[in-house]
């Protein structure tokens, strides 16, 4: 199973952390990938300064928010 952390820190929090987690919520079940990916939330990824920050896998990918995170779902979690 892969795991998906998105940081709801203070500032990703304040960047739109929860509607990053909805939209992924909403594609992971379009996709019918509930036994494939494990979406969690998680307390600071360190990049604060360039949040939402989401980690898979270990590698921290930055600068997400609603308007791209269908896009970076299409390139990394399909």
């Amino acid at each position: 199973m892969l795991t998906v952390s998105v940081c709801v820190g203070s500032s990703c929090h304040l960047r739109g952390a929860y509607a990053v987690i909805k939209e992924l919520q909403r594609l992971i079940g379009e996709y019918s990938l509930q036994d494939k990916v494990e979406l969690k939330a998680c307390f600071c990824l360190g990049k604060c300064q360039d949040g939402v920050s989401v980690m898979i896998d270990n590698r921290i990918y930055t600068s997400l928010s609603k308007e791209n995170i269908e896009e970076f779902f299409h390139k990394y979690l399909l």
